[in-house]
This record gives structure tokens, C-alpha cells and sequence, in this order.
């Protein structure tokens, strides 16, 4: 009845709409966001506590900014410049105070028409920040910023 419009040709179930870039936190998962392709890196191999990983960068955009993006395993190069691209299941994680987009095995990348993000030169330079004490896997745990004013800081945000 009045569900024929939300329904997409993507037939997984359980799909979360869009999230905005700008609106992405650390440690979010299942993410959807729709973006266009700003750049990318070619694949390297890192080593991590399980051994030797394929990764590429990109960096990810939509109208309300850009998303420093890491690309694992087989899903590393997939991505090409230019690209208009709806990202299922991907996860977040926070590296220097900054949020970044994670796209993995169980990840889908669905190219979708040019029209409907925004193209490059369009995309604002912003991108997600992490919360101050947000606790990132990657945070180094001695950076203060200013004093101490209590475990609440979310009224800070100007």
C-alpha cells in the first residue's frame, strides 16, 4: 500500500536510509551513505595484529561534506574517481579526531545515477569530527584540549 516508494531495487533487508556524511560519529555501523568518488589511492598491503591486509584511501562526498575513507580487502580498489556510489554496511571508526568511513567484506558498493549526488566541486570542505572524549580506537589518550570542566563537553559545539 504505501510502501512502494520506499522500497528500493536493493532487496536487503532491514536497510537504514542515508546518513549525511556530516553526520557520521565513531563506531557507527550498518551505515548507508550515498557519495560521489573525490579521490582515491591505489591499494597497499599493511600489516595489522592479524597479519598482512589490502586497503586503498578515498575520499568520500556528498552535499554536506567529505569522508576520509578506508577501503579492506577485496574491496580495496573498487572504487574509481568520479564515481556516484550508495555504500551499504559500512562502519565507522575515529583516527585523529576525525571520523572515517570504513567499507569492508560485508560491505556493498552500488553505483547509482550521476545526478543524484552532488559532483566534486560542489562538495564542501567539511568533514565529521569526533566528539571530544568520543574514546576512538585511535586516539592517544593524553590530548586535552583547554580545562577540565566536567565529563560533559556537547555544549562546546561552537
Amino acid at each position: 500500500m504505501g510502501v512502494e516508494t520506499v522500497m528500493s531495487s536493493n532487496p536487503n533487508k532491514g536497510e537504514t536510509p542515508p546518513t549525511n556524511i556530516i553526520d557520521l560519529k565513531p563506531g557507527m555501523e550498518k551505515v548507508t551513505v550515498k557519495a560521489r568518488v573525490i579521490k582515491i589511492e591505489a591499494p597497499r598491503v599493511i600489516r595489522t595484529k592479524k597479519g598482512p591486509r589490502t586497503i586503498s584511501n578515498a575520499i568520500l562526498g556528498d552535499e554536506t561534506g567529505r569522508v576520509e575513507t578506508t577501503l579492506w580487502g577485496e574491496k580495496a580498489g573498487t572504487l574509481q574517481e568520479g564515481d556516484a556510489v550508495e555504500v551499504h554496511g559500512a562502519w565507522t571508526t575515529e583516527f585523529k579526531g576525525k571520523v572515517q568511513l570504513n567499507i569492508g567484506k560485508s560491505s556493498e558498493i552500488v553505483k547509482i545515477d550521476d545526478s543524484s549526488v552532488p559532483h566534486s566541486g560542489e562538495i564542501p570542505e567539511d568533514s565529521p569530527t569526533a566528539p571530544p572524549g568520543s574514546g576512538g580506537i585511535s586516539r592517544p589518550p593524553r590530548r586535552q584540549f583547554g580545562g577540565r570542566r566536567g565529563p560533559r563537553r556537547s555544549d562546546v559545539d561552537e
